[in-house]
């Protein structure tokens, strides 16, 4: 039996111990073990319940799940499965744990005001599981242009009777429509139409024709030349004072640079990988992206917003891989299913990783909470992990062998935002709390502490190779990388080159409860059905706002306190622009800037938003919820916030020609080393749940030859090497 030793709580780790123990015989193959620092699994996706304030959910962030999230979906609507939870019970199956969502609005900054772009996406049929990351080339181009042509159809209609023109519904193939259009309404494109007609017809003839489809898009090409051309000629003069003209040129001219930068840089044969060389607005640009409307529209500062691309976290320099960008875009908009995002219906803790925790144990997997992981040691060859050096951080309360993790809100087991003090050994647990200390923090000094007052440093441990493991899934992040493995790195120069190579950015994010409902807010622009908004595209430093109201019949308030609304922001964080501090004292002063920037957000920004509580320059902090019913500002300390600035907490990010430098699961020179985490190569190489996903399904195959396919890990391979 093979001893497997899982370092960190994390998407990856776990889908992977998931995976592992999907066999009926497993046990007899491997023993798994599971090493976590703190009290909580989880990693970047851990989610607390504060005791104090209503058993309130507060989390590392903003987490909701696209609906082309489809081996995320897969993994853990089997885990709601196997785990078959009473019928009745909170969150009993995985349809009660996720609901599509649909609405999102972007900020558009136009004469010197915001202004929201709400975007309804249609719910579409099927289920996410069952979708598909992997379609053909000429799938990808039929449903670009497929979007290219309703963006057109409902531009035109804004015109008058008299300049419309008719883009009716064919029932033809997709490249025949273009032919019927251009003969039909020829006369408003004002080119030559012999010249066109005959440069449509020999793409039609050409893409009808399978040997040859992939070879020949010159036509293409003419077509969307002409096509831009004939946007601009007719629309240009209209754009800056009709949003809706606006928005649609935006998608429509967008579209047509992604059709046209696939077929110029050939990524039928070159793969998604090659644009990698380029950021993404760099990308636009090279294929004529209107500079004026589109290259820094709302719907790319979106995207940049939402894998906090930002290198160092600073602002002024956006960074996106052009083919990650590119891929992700064309999956979330054109492959989801259901809704384009779901929402959870409980804290991401009690959503994923209750399930997952709940339906390990019941496997067998063994879990060790307060091991905090320090060093991996490789054997005299430089061939294998040897050793795994761990400090135990607390010692267990008298008569306790085993840590139990969850308490109880409403029926739902959930994980606590802080550690069950009454678990831990007396003395150490009045200490901890007396000062306050972190145990997930890697700049905690509680080692010192603890050397005080007990006259010994922490407990250490050595997990050696044959004794305690065998193979070692590393699940903890690649910012980690440096200080945990800086041996291993000697002596492994590509895996030196990723923890170098692909970086992460500090996070901050602020939750508030507001006992204004938010209707009471002022925020008019929703869709028909009354959905509330998911919003990205805003002022920095929060960039982003999600209504996040469906949890709040989750938290259990002591009356009177009710709170009615509740509210997530987050964005990337710039560490490197303020001064340093302390080395104990340096998340606590992230923590603080992470709350001046809220409250600044709040005082400046938020009245854009939520015009009835909020004016330029004043907020009306007796809106926000608080048990104590402090006064003025002070409200605001009864809010959450948080900066994420731990090695592994910080957000992985895609910067420009990087993705050339990430390992797969079993890359490095260690033969019992498999790395996992949203920073391998995956076919998504984006910091997601489904990247993070996909790379611990990568490493349970690699271990045990399960699960044998990954839908989508083929996107960034040239399409020849795909077929």
């Amino acid at each position: 039996m093979e001893k497997i030793a899982i370092l960190g709580g994390g998407v990856s780790a776990m889908t992977a111990a998931c995976y592992l123990t999907e066999q009926k015989d497993w046990q007899q193959n491997y023993q798994i073990d599971v090493y976590q620092l703190g009290w909580r699994i989880g990693g970047k996706g851990a989610s607390g319940r504060n005791a104090k304030m209503g058993q309130r959910i507060e989390e590392h962030g903003l987490h909701v799940w696209f609906g082309a999230y489809v081996n995320s979906f897969k993994t853990l609507q089997t885990v709601y499965k196997d785990l078959d939870r009473p019928v009745g019970a909170p969150l009993a199956t995985f349809d009660d744990a996720f609901k599509p969502h649909s609405f999102i609005a972007l900020e558009e900054y136009i004469k010197d005001t915001w202004q929201s772009w709400g975007i309804e996406f249609p719910e579409l049929p099927g289920n996410p599981a069952d979708g598909d990351l992997d379609p053909d080339f000429w799938d990808l181009v039929r449903l670009i242009y497929y979007w290219l042509k309703q963006f057109i159809k409902q531009m035109v209609s804004h015109r008058s009777e008299k300049r419309q023109v008719a883009l009716q519904e064919a029932d033809l193939p997709w490249y025949q429509h273009i032919a019927s259009v251009v003969k039909r309404e020829y006369a408003e494109f004002k080119e030559d139409v012999a010249e066109f007609t005959e440069a449509v017809q020999n793409f039609i003839d050409m893409v009808t024709d399978d040997d040859e489809q992939a070879n020949h898009t010159s036509s293409l090409d003419s077509w969307l030349n002409k096509l831009r051309k004939w946007l601009h000629d007719e629309f240009d003069d209209l754009l800056e004072d009709n949003a809706d003209l606006r928005h649609l040129y935006i998608g429509a001219d967008l579209a047509i640079t992604t059709l046209k930068g696939i077929i110029a840089d050939d990524v039928y044969h070159n793969g998604f990988g090659y644009l990698n060389q380029w950021d993404f607005r760099e990308w636009l640009r090279r294929h004529g992206a209107d500079e004026n409307f589109s290259v820094d529209a709302a719907p790319v500062r979106g995207f940049y917003d939402l894998v906090f691309g930002y290198e160092k976290g600073d602002f002024s320099r956006p960074n996106v891989e052009a083919g990650v960008a590119l891929l992700a875009i064309i999956r979330i908009a054109l492959c989801y299913s259901g809704g384009v995002m779901w929402k959870m219906q409980a804290g991401m803790g009690d959503t994923i990783f209750t399930p997952i925790y709940e339906l390990l144990k019941r496997r067998g997997v063994n879990f060790h909470y307060f091991n905090k992981v320090d060093a991996l040691l490789p054997d005299a060859l430089g061939t294998d992990v040897e050793e795994i050096l761990i400090t135990e951080q607390v010692a267990l309360a008298p008569g306790l062998t085993e840590y139990q993790p969850l308490v109880d809100v409403k029926g739902l087991g959930c994980w606590p935002s802080a550690p069950l003090y009454e678990q831990i050994a007396p003395e150490q647990a009045e200490l901890l709390k007396a000062h306050n200390i972190n145990l997930e923090s890697s700049w905690s000094n509680w080692g010192d502490i603890y050397q005080q007052a007990f006259g010994q440093p922490l407990p250490h441990r050595k997990l050696v190779k044959g004794e305690d493991f065998d193979k070692v899934i590393f699940g903890i992040s690649v910012a980690a990388l440096e200080h945990l493995c800086p041996q291993l790195l000697t002596l492994d120069n590509k895996l030196r080159i990723c923890a170098e190579k692909v970086e992460a950015v500090a996070t901050q994010a602020y939750q508030v409860w507001t006992d204004v409902p938010f209707s009471g807010l002022g925020w008019t622009d929703l869709p028909a059905d009354g959905e509330e908004p998911i919003l990205s595209g805003f002022v920095e430093p929060y960039d982003t706002w999600a209504a996040m109201n469906q949890l709040l019949c989750r938290e259990d308030w002591p009356a009177p306190t009710n709170p009615k609304n509740v509210a997530y922001f987050c964005s990337a964080m710039p560490v490197d622009q303020y001064p340093p501090t302390t080395e104990h004292g340096f998340p606590a002063h992230m923590k603080a800037i992470a709350k001046h920037n809220a409250i600044q957000h709040l005082t400046q920004d938020m009245y854009n938003l939520w015009p009835n509580i909020a004016e330029k320059g004043s907020f009306d902090w007796s809106a926000l919820t608080d048990p104590d019913e402090q006064t003025g500002e002070l409200r605001f300390n009864a809010q959450y916030w948080r900066s994420n600035v731990d090695p592994s907490e910080r957000y992985v990010l895609s910067l420009k020609n990087t993705s050339q430098y990430r390992l797969n699961t079993h890359d490095t020179c260690f033969e019992n080393l498999y790395i996992t985490g949203d920073w391998i190569n995956t076919g998504v190489n984006a910091g997601c749940v489904e990247a993070a996903v996909m790379a611990g399904m990568e490493t349970s195959r690699a271990i045990c030859g399960y699960p044998e396919h990954i839908n989508g890990e083929k996107g960034f391979l040239p399409y020849s090497v795909r077929k």
